[in-house]
């Protein structure tokens, strides 16, 4: 048997997913937590992503049951969270823990940059604005805060480029994520070294940043120290990796006219396209995806970390929060929460908090419950709403993803505020999987549209629309009203 290995390096975990290059079977599996962080200082030792690739692939091999398994991998490629930074010296130690996207201590940085040039200008160079996610804000704020490290930069890294340096030592990245960078434009194809001299014009930034590869492009050979330590064989194709949200669409097998809606800690709501997006709000990201087309997106920072909340909140677990929530009304009686309770990024308010509106005499644990999922889901329909002012099909199916899609009450929730059929895909481990499409290019003669179908991915259950969807449009309307 051939395998691939799809690694999901996300802000919480690293999952290893094995597959069989032919059908596509998932044959093993494994994860190993990374520390929390807590916004508004987000970062991470890059080593303990490293250590936690290393644990996650044994325990994938390990659950195979099948005697070296870890030889018959053939190829691997990496999806890890976007946005963050990590910065190397000229020997390529790392200089500093990397910040990751929901640090927020970079907004000032941001609004600087935002206003060095208009809206327009940003969004067609590199089609989004800068905001306190992107590499670039993030390098702003380091040389405002640690001019010591800035000056010690030999190399500019994404965590999944980091991980894909680790595993080949060459310094590369994708077209997906590089796109969210804030200084690379999907329209153009290349790096806008104009927008990096905003924050410093002195550094030679060319030699800094990886080498940006093509879709199908390999990144390298896994060395021999880490075929060592993962288990695997030396040699192997590494793929270019990529984004979580790039890899999540592969995963899913979006086509055109697709939505999917990521419910996990932070929400997603994106779309592939055949056009770059220019949202000059700064609403809609306009991404690259993974397979030389665009992935317009628009993030919010609070999602399941919101009904986590209110859980503990009213000292119940999540399981007792979705009944609540279930049993309450559709519009929760007018009880509306605006669920900012990390700041937010869409709209890009980073200083702001959470706000219940709406409550009276009559409130319940019922009402509050059903105001937290129903606030997290207009936040991300009124992301939907984004896509489609800048000219985004999403006519096709509406897929939920992420942690959330677990959940009856945001299956229910997104369904009836929608107004539309949800489908939640049977796989759960999207971004491991689109990693695996992405590792199994590398090693066959199929394109990535035929993997897509001989694997069966983006099927799953449908949900319907409830009762309340008669008067989403009203309860949606009160929401806007609230967050103002």
């Amino acid at each position: 048997m051939r395998l691939v290995a799809g690694i999901d390096s996300s802000t919480q975990s690293t999952k290893v997913q094995l597959r069989d290059l032919e059908t596509g079977a998932v044959v093993g599996e494994g994860r190993a937590s990374h520390e929390p962080t807590v916004p508004p200082r987000s970062e991470q030792d890059p080593a303990m992503w490293w250590s936690s690739l290393v644990k996650a692939m044994q325990q994938a091999i390990g659950s195979t049951k099948r005697e070296g398994a870890g030889q018959e991998v053939v190829a691997l490629s990496v999806g890890a969270q976007q946005h963050g930074l990590v910065v190397l010296d000229p020997k390529g130690e790392v200089i500093r823990p990397a910040k990751l996207w929901n640090d927020t201590e970079s907004s000032i940085d941001a609004d600087f940059l935002c206003h060095r040039l208009s809206s327009q200008e940003w969004v067609a160079a590199c089609g989004s604005l800068p905001v306190a996610a992107f590499t670039i804000s993030k390098l702003a704020w380091l040389r405002r805060c640690e001019p010591e490290s800035f000056k010690r930069i030999g190399r500019v890294l994404l965590p999944h480029d980091w991980l894909t340096y680790r595993l080949t030592g060459q310094f590369v990245t994708d077209r997906g994520d590089a796109s969210g960078t804030g200084y690379w434009s999907p329209r153009e194809n290349r790096y806008r070294i104009d927008l990096l001299s905003l924050v410093d014009e002195e550094v030679d930034w060319p030699e800094l940043l990886p080498r940006v590869l093509g879709p199908w492009d390999v990144a390298g050979d896994l060395t021999a120290q880490s075929a060592r330590e993962l288990g695997l064989l030396r040699g192997i194709k590494v793929a270019p990796g990529t984004g979580d949200n790039m890899a999540g669409a592969l995963g899913l097998g979006l086509r055109a006219g697709d939505v999917a809606v990521s419910i996990g800690t932070s929400g997603t709501v994106f779309a592939t396209s055949d056009h770059p997006a220019q949202d000059p709000t700064g609403a809609v990201a306009g991404f690259a995806d993974a397979t030389g087309r665009f992935l317009p997106l628009v993030c919010t920072l609070n999602a399941t970390l919101v009904t986590n909340a209110v859980a503990r909140l009213l000292d119940v677990d999540f399981a007792t929060l979705e009944k609540l929530a279930l049993g309450a009304p559709a519009g929760s009686g007018g009880v509306t929460l605006v669920p900012y309770l990390a700041g937010e990024r869409t709209p890009n308010r980073p200083e702001a908090t959470g706000t219940l509106f709406g409550i009276r005499t009559d409130v319940s644990r019922e009402l509050v419950a059903r105001a937290a999922f129903e606030g997290v889901v207009c936040g991300l329909l009124e992301g939907l709403d984004a896509l489609n002012v800048v000219g985004v099909p999403t006519t096709g199916q509406l897929l939920l993803i992420g942690g959330g899609a677990k959940s009856r009450a945001y299956r229910e929730v997104l369904a009836t505020l929608s107004n539309r059929s949800v489908v939640v895909p049977d796989e759960t481990e999207i971004v491991a999987a689109g990693a695996c499409v992405q590792a199994a290019i590398m090693e066959s003669t199929s394109d990535v549209d035929a993997i897509v179908n001989s694997w069966s991915l983006g099927s799953g259950e449908i949900v319907e629309p409830g009762n309340g969807s008669l008067d989403a449009e009203g309860i949606r309307h009160r929401y806007a009203s609230a967050r103002g």
